[in-house]
C-alpha cells in the first residue's frame, strides 16, 4: 500500500470524545508527503491527570483551541479518498468515531492498523513488543517525541510505509 494518511489523537481525559490534539502524515508513492497538526479544545473539557503524564498537554494549551468538528471539516478535502491508518487503530478510530458522531459529521471509512501488521508479520522472538516506540527502534524508523500526535502520526506512517 502506498497510498494512505498515517492518523493520530490524544485524549484530554477517558472519554473518547475528549480529543486534545491530532497528527496525520500523508504518504504517496510510498514516500512521506505533507502532515498537519492541530490542537483542539476537547469535549468534555477537562483533564485527566493520567492523560497529561502521557502527553504533556494542558488546559493551558487547549482553552482557545478549536473543536475537534472545526479540526475534522477543514480537514476533510485533505483526508478525502485516502485510506486511513493507525498504531493502535481501534483507540484511535473509535475516538474519532465518537467525535465524529458527536459533531454531526460522517464517520470516516475503517482504518488499517499497523499494530496487527506488526502481530501478524514480525515474530515475537525477533521483535517482542509491538509498541510503537519498539518497532520504531527495530526498524530504525526516528521517533522525536512518543506521544505527540504528530511525531507518532510520522511514525506511523513510516511503519507503514514497511508493513502494509
Amino acid at each position: 500500500m502506498d497510498r494512505f494518511i498515517a492518523i493520530d489523537v490524544e485524549t484530554a481525559n477517558f472519554e473518547p470524545t475528549s480529543i486534545c490534539a491530532i497528527g496525520a502524515a500523508k504518504v504517496e508513492g510510498g514516500i512521506v508527503t505533507d502532515s498537519r497538526y492541530a490542537l483542539i479544545r476537547p469535549e468534555p473539557d477537562w483533564y485527566a491527570a493520567a492523560c497529561i503524564r502521557v502527553h504533556g498537554i494542558t488546559d493551558s494549551d487547549t482553552r482557545d483551541a478549536p473543536s475537534f468538528g472545526t479540526v475534522w471539516s477543514r480537514w476533510q478535502p485533505w483526508l478525502d479518498s485516502f485510506q486511513l491508518i493507525a498504531h493502535n487503530a481501534a483507540f484511535d478510530s473509535r475516538c474519532i468515531r465518537a467525535a465524529c458522531r458527536m459533531y454531526g459529521l460522517d464517520d470516516p471509512a475503517p482504518f488499517r492498523c499497523t499494530l496487527s501488521a506488526a502481530r501478524r508479520t514480525i515474530p515475537r522472538s525477533i521483535c517482542q513488543s509491538k509498541s510503537l516506540d519498539s518497532l520504531c527502534d527495530f526498524f530504525g524508523i526516528p521517533l522525536k517525541k512518543h506521544h505527540c500526535a504528530l511525531d507518532d502520526a510520522l511514525a506511523c506512517a513510516r511503519l507503514g510505509i514497511i508493513l502494509l
